[in-house]
């Protein structure tokens, strides 16, 4: 997502010049900065410093260490037991809704989307 670690440093020495192409492989998370820098964005802030984008932004979004809705409908199925809740705490909102619905509607278990520091009792 490009907001911390070495991409930073690359960045730093390679984001101004319009020679470079920065390619991003993958789906880049809203509110990062890989999105911002696929989205267009025209600076970007590092360490308290501003970098003008003028090298190319590229995505290949074919590329994904995640599994799609159905990949992870296949991987509950698998369960023996009967699931108590089900708590979806990755992805952006609209996509854990609509899974969250398809959970649901497939397994009749309850799905939580928690908000932000929101806590449960687990017992």
């Amino acid at each position: 997502m490009a907001d911390g670690g070495r991409v930073l440093h690359h960045f730093k020495h390679f984001i101004f010049d319009a020679k470079n192409t920065i390619l991003f492989v993958g789906f880049q998370a809203e509110g990062t900065t890989g999105r911002a820098l696929v989205e267009g964005a025209d600076k970007i802030k590092i360490d308290d410093r501003w970098y003008m984008v003028h090298a190319t932004i590229k995505i290949i979004n074919s590329f994904s260490a995640h599994a799609d809705y159905e990949e992870i409908l296949e991987w509950l199925s698998s369960f023996n037991q009967g699931i108590k809740k089900v708590f979806l705490t990755h992805g952006e909102l609209e996509a854990s809704e609509s899974l969250q619905k398809k959970i649901e509607e497939r397994f009749g278990w309850s799905v939580v989307i928690p908000k932000h520091l929101q806590s449960f009792d687990l017992d």
